[in-house]
């Protein structure tokens, strides 16, 4: 299970804005899956975050995704 959140700066708040259940060879291609995943789904916020969740219940990875390329010709401001 990749669950994908957002993360509140001030207090470290975690929200979930989207879940997704798949299969993965290993830690690394799960870790490839959820980035892609955070660029595609259709999710109320962009994720800036996720865990990762094996059969078990077990966290196997969780942490920042990277930010979002900025397209060209549009502001950074």
């Amino acid at each position: 299970m990749i669950e994908f959140y957002r993360t509140r700066h001030q207090d470290d708040a975690h929200a979930v804005v989207g879940r997704e259940a798949g299969e993965a060879m290993d830690v690394d291609d799960a870790i490839r899956i959820a980035r892609s995943l955070s660029a595609t789904l259709d999710m109320p916020q962009r994720p800036d975050a996720v865990t990762i969740i094996d059969a078990a219940g077990g966290t196997i990875y969780s942490g920042a995704l990277d930010p979002a390329p900025i397209p060209e010709g549009r502001p950074t401001s």
